[in-house]
């Protein structure tokens, strides 16, 4: 239990500096790519880029992990970090749009790795420990999103070429990652892991928890890039100085990780499925919110709902998957559910800059609402089909 738990406090830091990298890409990749992009409808592609470079490995960086353990896998994938960052802080040298968009792929699978830092939690936790050690973990972030808005501020323009400074400082945060991986013990894959029988991915996947687990994630997820993405455009275009664009991403990531101190402790509580149904419930207060006004403060609400809303679709989402597979399984069925959480962030993140030029800031919300119904769906669902079975 003890190097449970002192496994949780370095993955949670680990996750900082993930968020740190995100955050800043967040509230940067934007705007970057709309200083260097010539159509200007093109100018979310980076931030697509990332989430598309998560995706294409998140399942090769799962299998990566059951051969040669958690912790060469999180090694591997900082390096990349490192090697993106630089890359795309030649992009901004060079004045490429392009070359940004490949160094920003690159920094995607550092992304894919870092997201089983949650797994690489549960994994060697309890029963009863499983969930607070995913939310736990996920408290990282928190840290990350209040240093990345922070630091941006003050090296985005720290040197001639605008945002070269910000993607300068990646660099850092992933050297002290790999400083945090060094302490992390995690055991190597069990025999079991490598050699019970497997079920075909497909089997795995029909399971009515898989499915409603994959709703709940990948939606929840998509809802959130949509917005997300497109707020520090929106707010430019309101008029909005920087520094409250910063403002907003900054209570937004703590809104989406200040609540795992509790997420688990609530799931434990009031069962996987109320959480997530919470969860639909402040995106959909959200999309209100935003709905109602262009104020600085229309957009801190909204965007702080959103990252409450993310957080217990998100726990939840992971805490549920976790009922589905056995340990010779998790790979496969915890790879299939992160690309899937990752193919509908990229497909919504590129959309956002698309609607968002093309039918602005009030017809992107209104896009979210058919999303967030069928989540409410898939948890209906499923909560019937527990409680029939439970009945008989």
């Amino acid at each position: 239990m003890e190097n449970a738990k002192k496994n949780v406090a370095l993955l949670a830091g680990c996750q900082a500096m993930l968020f740190t990298n995100n955050v800043t890409l967040i509230s940067l990749a934007a705007l970057a790519g709309f200083s260097l992009a010539d159509n200007k409808m093109l100018s979310t592609l980076p931030a697509t880029a990332y989430v598309v470079g998560a995706a294409l490995t998140t399942l090769p960086a799962s299998f990566f992990m059951k051969r040669f353990g958690r912790r060469t896998g999180f090694q591997v994938g900082t390096s990349m970090g490192i090697v993106g960052a630089a890359v795309c802080c030649l992009a901004l040298w060079l004045h490429s749009f392009w070359l940004l968009c490949a160094g920003v792929l690159v920094l995607g699978v550092y992304n894919a790795f870092g997201q089983y830092y949650r797994f690489a939690a549960a994994d060697s936790a309890s029963y009863d420990f499983k969930a607070k050690a995913i939310s736990l973990v996920l408290t990282g972030g928190l840290a990350g999103g209040i240093i990345a808005p922070e630091l941006s501020k003050h090296t985005t323009d720290m040197f001639a070429v605008p945002f070269l400074g910000a993607y300068a400082s990646l660099i850092l945060f992933c050297l002290i990652t790999m400083v945090l991986l060094a302490f992390i013990r995690i055991p190597p894959p069990s025999l079991a892991e490598r050699h019970e029988p497997v079920r075909p991915l497909a089997q795995i996947m029909a399971q009515p928890a898989f499915i409603v687990a994959v709703t709940g994630s990948a939606l929840g997820y998509g809802v959130m890039s949509l917005l997300m993405t497109a707020t520090p455009l929106a707010m430019g275009l309101c008029g909005h100085a920087y520094s409250s664009t910063a403002l907003v991403i900054e209570w937004h990531v703590i809104g989406m990780f200040a609540p795992s101190f509790f997420t688990g402790s609530l799931i434990k509580r009031f069962g996987v499925l109320g959480v997530m149904l919470a969860g639909v419930a402040l995106e959909a207060l959200c999309v209100g919110v935003a709905l109602s006004g262009v104020l600085v403060a229309n957009f801190w609400w909204a965007l702080v709902l959103l990252g409450v809303g993310w957080n217990f679709l998100y726990v939840g989402g992971t805490t549920l998957l976790t009922e589905c597979y056995r340990v010779s399984e998790k790979a496969k069925a915890q790879g299939m559910h992160d690309f899937l959480v990752f193919l509908t962030t990229a497909t919504s993140s590129f959309s956002s800059g698309l609607l968002m030029h093309r039918n602005g800031w009030e017809m992107l919300n209104y896009a979210a609402l058919p999303v967030l119904a069928v989540i409410c769906a898939a948890l209906a669902w499923l909560a019937l089909r527990r409680r029939a079975a439970a009945a008989v």
